[in-house]
């Protein structure tokens, strides 16, 4: 299964297991179908989901991964070297972008009251960025 596959077969899946979003008419432009693919993984709720998905969906992750690069946290420059006097200034970096591709261990992340992201499909916010 190519990339492509992966993404259509991964939208129908997520789309099959949303009573709202079950009959959604998707686009056949990839960076809107991968705008529908994250929307649709973002409102699912935590529950069970067939080995066969899961498997599919690390495949084309990992290959999303891939094809986006990784950053090692020694590619972000500290908060000092920006020229803050910060007291962690020399261990303190700042990213701005997809945290997906951050090689770290841990991540802080702007998050709703509920700690549950945004479960608005499409919602430019800080859980849905627009990616290509």
């Amino acid at each position: 299964m190519n990339q492509n596959e992966r993404l259509d077969y991964l939208v129908e899946q997520f789309k099959e297991d949303s009573v709202q979003y079950k009959n959604l008419i998707v686009p056949e432009e990839i960076i809107e179908k991968r705008r529908i693919l994250r929307s649709l993984m973002n409102i699912r709720m935590p529950k069970r989901m067939s080995g066969d998905v899961l498997r599919v969906q690390d495949e084309y992750l990992q290959e999303r991964n891939r094809e986006n690069g990784v950053v090692d946290l020694s590619a972000i420059p500290v908060i000092a070297a920006q020229g803050s006097s910060h007291a962690y200034g020399d261990i303190l970096s700042i990213w701005q972008g997809d945290i997906t591709r951050l090689a770290v261990e841990a991540i802080i992340n702007a998050a709703n009251s509920q700690m549950l992201g945004c479960f608005i499909p499409m919602h430019t916010c800080i859980d849905n960025p627009m990616l290509n």
